[in-house]
């Protein structure tokens, strides 16, 4: 019987994705590695825009926007478990990346979803004054599952309807 762990998602089958593994046998979390190269862009160049336009008397600005890094993977776990996913510590001092959401939670009816098979992503602010490129392979963060409880009185019914960030559009069954 399976009961928690990585796989492959859909459409990476053939793109070279390393399973995660922990480091050391006490280790909490499972290193993720990027699934392709990709450029984090600093965010100064956007903050520097924005203050060019402000001091024009412009008030159209643009986002600051986070970067997605794909990791081709899928977790599958028990129902009263979660997958956190965390910054590696050593991200923000020498790339200049931090989570945008500070810390991802994957609930378990996130894999296989029909909207991206339950793709694992870390969206990465770059504060760093200059792009930062990531490689393929590169660890880009940690996963740890965990147990949680629910409150008295708690009677969710809703269902996922679809993938990344999707937890506000979920169909109640009653």
């Amino acid at each position: 019987m399976r009961i928690r762990g990585f796989e492959v998602c859909k459409g990476y089958e053939d793109k070279d994705i390393n399973l995660p593994i922990r480091k050391t046998k006490n280790s909490v979390g499972y290193d993720l590695e990027a699934a392709e190269d990709v450029v984090i862009p600093t965010i100064w160049k956007t903050v520097f825009e924005n203050v060019k336009r402000f001091m024009l008397g412009k008030h159209e600005y643009d986002e600051i926007k986070p970067t997605l890094i794909k990791t081709g993977l899928k977790a599958y776990f028990l129902e009263d478990e979660a997958l956190f996913l965390a910054n590696r510590s050593s991200n923000p001092m020498k790339k200049g990346l931090i989570l945008a959401n500070s810390i991802g939670v994957i609930e378990s009816d996130y894999y296989e979803n029909p909207d991206n098979d339950g793709h694992i992503m870390y969206a990465y602010y770059n504060f760093f004054p200059v792009d930062t490129h990531i490689k393929k392979h590169d660890a880009i963060g940690q996963a740890y599952f965990q147990k949680f409880l629910v409150a008295d009185g708690d009677n969710a019914t809703g269902e996922r309807k679809g993938g990344f960030g999707s937890t506000d559009e979920v169909v109640n069954k009653e």
